[in-house]
């Protein structure tokens, strides 16, 4: 076992050589990396491997288990079908970047102490920074910049929380943690910023839509399901995350209704999904975790599947928003066709792969008697339907003609949409491969008459609330504009927080220095000189009292008296400093 490379490896490695090569062998090259990763995981039966002893500390390259599989085979999966879609894309930095992202993911998913996971886990953020840059316009690169300075804050406070954790524990290996202190909130904030749980996901939506059209189909699949790993590993039977996730199922909603840029909107439905999964991780049972592992699966496909449907469109027009869009299908029949088959799955409509995975979270808050949970899940179920299932192919492929007359992208591109779209309607209709690999035994049958009949009711309704909207004309217009959610905060508060530092601790600096740095050296060295008059002066200021003039000239005529032995100076200095420290210690 020790024999074989790691799968993280293969992709950090491999992506190192891709800048060497051209044509088809590049090509081939790239198809071969998550091709090799996945035979490696085949063949990895559970237990730690790769263990590297690095000052006094065990490195855990290789902990194998359920948990880690599912994630590991469902990256490499999406990490195929993310290269065959960029194939025709010649640009390196992109290549290399995302070869370097899936390979972080998986170094994330198998680590088995927290030195590495922060490794792989910064090298996610990096990595996937460049694809957001690889565009090359300002808006992308002013996105890529806060994207980056978010991450680096979550990356701290993650490394914070680890460096307090293993003082705490005095083990660098990790499996379930809690919230029991300071160093696991810290390590919960890390991964919830990566989870983007409000209030601290603004910089998805701001940076996902910024990305290149290949780029955001590997972020779409890799960073935030990263942390929903996490987060099954180390906080599964959290109340907080049922609570959160709930409330990020439903809060997407409302914005995704009014955004008018389609990545945009699948961004927030991408925070919609993800809140099932905490939810589900919050619930802690066998079911819910199930549910969130098979759901995180069966998303990362579909998801993936939307974002290139509509970034095909992206690549073939130009352009990306709703008004711009509309009577696509003409010329674009087999991406529109795509772009339903992902719509109908992140719907969970029966025979598409949500419907397999995302009742299990549902019907676990159901068992667990959280009524409230169960109804918000419920409602938000509608809600995604609303606009990730009906909006976005309404409006990108059918609703008022734009004029638009392209053609299909690449067949590069269509294999890729065709096989992610098998996937999606394949584990709907045999669910069971699926459920074999995951973490505990499944004894869960979604298609029965009650759930069939109830969720295909739910959807109806979805969409008659739709249609009842767009021809009463209620349905909120897509307009050209700029949404903003919690980052409003962001960008009032980091205003106040550089008036703060600027004029408070800037102003206590400026003080600093004229006080320390200049006036009681200065008085030091006049002390020094003339202590007599120095004193008096001081003790003049300090009590209001005055002494004789000539008192106070004496000392300054030459010939009066001449300057006091230095030894007195340096003895008053001392008492005075002696002073200064006991009053310091006093205030402190």
């Amino acid at each position: 076992m020790n024999s074989l490379i790691p799968p993280a490896a293969i992709f950090i490695v491999g992506a190192l050589f891709v800048p060497l090569m051209r044509g088809r062998l590049k090509s081939a090259f790239m198809l071969v990396l998550p091709v090799l990763a996945f035979a490696t995981l085949v063949n990895m039966p559970e237990g730690k491997y790769w263990i590297v002893n690095f000052l006094d500390y065990d490195l855990i390259f290789g902990r194998v288990d359920k948990l880690s599989m599912v994630f590991g085979y469902i990256f490499t999966i999406v990490s195929f079908i993310g290269i065959l879609f960029a194939l025709k894309v010649e640009d390196d930095l992109q290549h290399v970047s995302a070869l370097m992202y899936a390979g972080g993911a998986l170094g994330v998913t198998f680590s088995g102490d927290f030195f590495s996971l922060y490794i792989f886990w910064e090298l996610l953020a990096i990595s996937s920074t460049f694809l957001i840059l690889a565009r090359r316009t300002k808006t992308s690169q002013a996105a890529a910049f806060r994207y980056i300075q978010v991450h680096v804050f979550g990356g701290l406070c993650l490394l914070a929380g680890i460096m307090v954790y293993i003082h705490d524990s005095g083990t660098t290996e990790f499996s379930y943690i809690g919230l029991n202190g300071i160093g696991s909130w810290l390590i919960f904030i890390g991964i919830a910023l990566n989870a983007a749980i409000p209030p601290l996901h603004p910089w998805l939506q701001d940076a996902y839509p910024e990305a290149t059209v290949t780029g955001a189909v590997f972020m779409s699949a890799l960073t935030t399901k990263s942390a929903v790993y996490l987060m099954a590993r180390t906080f599964p039977g959290t109340e907080l995350l049922i609570w959160v996730g709930a409330f990020m199922t439903a809060m997407p909603i409302f914005y995704a209704v009014l955004e008018n840029d389609i990545r945009r909107v699948l961004a927030y439905s991408l925070i919609n999904q993800v809140g099932f999964m905490m939810c589900g991780i919050g619930i802690g049972t066998a079911l819910a975790i199930n549910g969130t592992v098979s759901h995180a699966f069966c998303h990362i496909l579909y998801k993936a599947l939307l974002f290139m449907s509509t970034g095909s469109v992206l690549y073939m027009t130009g352009k990306i928003r709703c008004t711009d869009l509309g009577g696509l299908y003409k010329t674009m029949p087999l991406t529109c066709l795509f772009c339903i088959i992902g719509a109908a799955s992140i719907s969970a409509f029966p025979l598409f792969s949500g419907f397999i995975s995302k009742s299990m979270i549902i019907s676990a808050a159901a068992h667990g008697n959280l009524i409230a949970v169960w109804l918000i899940l419920q409602f938000a179920s509608a809600g995604v339907f609303h606009h990730a299932g009906i909006k976005v192919p309404f409006f990108t492929f059918f609703g008022h003609d734009s004029g638009i007359r392209t053609k299909e992208p690449p067949l590069n591109m269509l294999l890729a949409m065709g096989i992610a779209a098998f996937l999606c309607v394949a584990i709907a209709v045999f669910p069971g491969p699926l459920y074999d690999i995951l973490p505990y035994p499944v004894d869960y049958v979604p298609y029965t008459g009650a759930h069939v009949v109830g969720q295909l009711q739910l959807l109806m309704f979805g969409a008659l609330a739709f249609c009842l909207l767009i021809l009463a004309g209620y349905y909120p217009a897509e307009m050209r504009a700029i949404n903003l959610d919690t980052d409003w905060f962001y960008r009032k508060g980091g205003r106040l927080f550089y008036y703060i530092m600027d004029k408070v601790l800037n102003g206590v600096n400026r003080l600093a220095d004229r006080v320390i740095a200049r006036a009681i050296p200065g008085w030091l060295g006049q002390l020094s000189r003339t202590p007599i008059s120095s004193l008096m002066t001081l003790y003049m200021r300090v009590t209001g009292k005055g002494f004789a003039t000539e008192a106070l000239n004496t000392e300054t005529r030459p010939e009066a008296t001449s300057l006091a032995p230095m030894g007195t100076a340096v003895l008053l200095s001392l008492v005075f400093l002696f002073l200064l420290f006991v009053v310091f210690v006093f205030l402190a």
